[in-house]
């Protein structure tokens, strides 16, 4: 029979001293409240400033509380979540203010009026208008963009998994790679010199295809680790029961990961939906409904937006329309976000018996 021994410094234990569980908000609380005074106290106005104070001391005094109370061990994992946070903090911050400044000066044009008219004869200086013609000019190349960067893309990708084995395949992964980093402006500058080889005019479709350069490189990677999280086994079962390969892609492989590529498709999508630089090289803008991508210069919500604030001169109605369309393309943005979620938990492959 085994007994139990006693420290001299009193009953052995297997939990050590802890901080409670506010702990963490009060050091928070204590270091936002010296942040403030030695900001006071130094002159510093910023607001910025004393947040960076803040997180700094949060950090220190974490570490160093802990150490005191729980030890060198515990105080480690304290300070690494501390600088998760704290990271997450910076990140969120100012998206968060990003998105309330758009939402509180956007509000105050954004009607039914605004979202069903165009600029028509209404200079950029004066009150009224709307972004109906930047709707639909956005919608418009934004979609034949989709149009044409998507099967290209898919099928790409499938070549890069399904197939690719040798220089052409390395190749071609090297070009999407270099693709993926390309500015927006030199897409815009590749189209544009095709136009003046060509001698033409202004349209949409011309940025359609600076768009879908931008987006094809997108649609390939987000593809080809869709195809590759596919297991072999459903491959090998597949044709092992003699079916084509051709037929165990269209009819395993694309149906198992179709929920992945269309999440892929729509985030990049949403990628573009926001591009300015190729809009204004090719398709110039205009005040007036132009449903025709092909013929004549058309508007887009980013190049709205630009030219709202470049043409304002001062105006406060050109600002408020600038934010309204901002808020918009945000929504748009969003709404894509949301739509590409729900269609991948919808095709996403059934667990369970």
């Amino acid at each position: 029979m085994s007994t139990a021994t006693v420290s001299p410094k009193g009953p052995s234990t297997l939990r050590g001293a802890r901080l409670p569980k506010w702990a963490p908000y009060g050091i928070a609380v204590g270091s936002i409240a010296v942040a403030i005074g030695i900001g006071l106290a130094a002159g510093l106005h910023s607001r910025v400033q004393w947040g960076l104070i803040a997180a700094i001391l949060y950090v220190v005094g974490t570490y160093a509380i802990a150490t005191a109370v729980e030890g060198k061990r515990q105080a480690k994992d304290r300070i690494a979540t501390s600088l998760v946070w704290v990271a997450f903090l910076l990140a969120v911050i100012p998206l968060a203010s990003l998105v309330w400044s758009t939402i509180t000066r956007g509000v105050k044009v954004l009607d039914v009026y605004f979202l069903t008219h165009s600029m028509g004869i209404v200079a950029d200086t004066e009150p009224g208008g709307g972004i109906y013609h930047a709707i639909l000019g956005t919608l418009e190349q934004v979609g034949l963009a989709t149009v044409i960067a998507a099967p290209i893309g898919v099928l790409t990708a499938i070549y890069l998994v399904e197939y690719g084995q040798g220089k052409l395949s390395k190749a071609i992964t090297f070009f999407v790679d270099v693709m993926t980093g390309i500015p927006s402006i030199v897409a815009g500058l590749f189209i544009l010199s095709l136009m003046l080889i060509f001698e033409m005019q202004p349209f949409g479709f011309a940025g359609s295809l600076a768009l879908a350069i931008l987006m094809m490189p997108v649609v390939v990677r987000s593809t080809e680790e869709m195809l590759k999280l596919v297991p072999n086994e459903l491959r090998e079962a597949s044709l092992a029961l003699g079916i084509p390969k051709w037929r165990t892609i269209l009819k395993v492989v694309l149906p198992t990961s179709i929920g992945g590529i269309t999440t892929g498709i729509m985030l990049s999508i949403a990628r573009i939906a926001g591009e300015t630089a190729p809009v204004l090289l090719l398709v110039w803008g205009n005040p007036l409904i132009n449903p025709n991508p092909f013929e004549g210069a058309q508007a887009s919500l980013p190049l709205y937006i630009y030219q709202q604030w470049a043409n304002s001169a001062g105006s406060g109605a050109a600002y408020d329309r600038a934010w309204a369309a901002s808020l918009t393309l945000i929504a748009f943005v969003m709404i894509l976000n949301l739509v590409a979620r729900g269609i991948a938990r919808w095709k996403a492959p059934k667990t369970g018996r």
